[in-house]
């Protein structure tokens, strides 16, 4: 029974895998017809290019900073939408609402909000109160932080909903005994909701951090890795290697990228698996 999932399995991951891992150890390119093994020359370039090396950057800052306000975000408003307090229905629709919407529609979106021009919404507001405009997507130190928070905006709401289900799991006499054993509500939080959470902070870090590495595109669609090269990441970087024709340093980057969310999501999974063990 469990054939037709390998096969499948194994026709759509496991050969084209090998295949781009062959692909990164040739020089092909629509530049030469002849295509030769060059070994690990690509990995090289990959791993020494400037202009490369800020692309992984981008995406680790990008990946590290969106899982953690988003987390920051989302578990204080799970807590308050758990409560009962009114319109929580409403409140709850709202904030996941935008997790619905597509990435590109979203990017086209905040790019106008972001618009430095005479239409843009936040520059309308800060002339309004007498400020300057600020130039969001292209000043190459604040081009980043803005998409940044355009999907800390859209996907907060995703992760508040994963955190309210978690909540929900959580045996209310656990908190009825630690009432008993004279906790209040900071060491009910730590001793019972935090360990309850675990499985769900390992669901939100692991998808969010490899989510957060693929991240391409929104920043297509706001800032085609500009100004500059100020927001390219791994994936913008690779789309533009194989634009470029050059297929075999485009694999070495597919399979980099494979190779360390391999490594993030194996680390984060142990962590997790101790942390369970050690509040279990």
């Amino acid at each position: 029974m469990v054939l037709p999932a390998l096969i499948i399995f194994g026709i759509f991951f496991i050969i084209p895998v090998i295949r781009t891992a062959l692909l990164s150890l040739t020089d092909q390119s629509n530049h030469s017809r002849e295509t030769s093994f060059i070994g690990l020359e690509n990995y090289a370039e990959a791993l020494t290019n400037p202009q490369i090396v800020a692309g992984i950057q981008h995406s680790l800052i990008y990946a590290i900073a969106v899982v953690v306000l988003q987390n920051l975000l989302a578990l204080p408003v799970a807590l308050l939408l758990h409560s009962k307090i009114p319109f929580r229905g409403a409140f709850r629709t709202i904030f996941f609402g935008p997790a619905v919407l597509s990435v590109l529609v979203v990017g086209y979106l905040w790019s106008y909000v972001f618009s430095s021009n005479d239409y843009g919404l936040l520059n309308t507001v800060l002339r309004g109160v007498g400020l300057a405009n600020v130039n969001w997507l292209g000043d190459p130190n604040l081009a980043l932080g803005s998409i940044i928070a355009t999907q800390v905006w859209q996907w907060f709401g995703y992760q508040m909903v994963i955190y309210l289900a978690a909540l929900q799991t959580i045996n209310p006499d656990l908190y009825e005994a630690a009432a008993l054993d004279g906790a209040g509500r900071w060491k009910s939080f730590c001793s019972v909701t935090l360990p309850g959470l675990i499985p769900a902070f390992q669901i939100t870090v692991v998808t969010g951090l490899i989510s957060g590495l693929k991240v391409f595109d929104i920043v297509i669609s706001m800032t085609n890795g500009g100004p500059g090269y100020a927001t390219e990441t791994v994936l913008t970087l690779m789309y533009r290697k194989f634009s470029e024709g050059n297929y075999g340093l485009a694999a070495s980057f597919g399979i980099l990228f494979l190779l360390v969310s391999l490594l993030i999501g194996s680390l984060l999974l142990r962590v997790f698996r101790r942390l369970e063990t050690r509040f279990s």
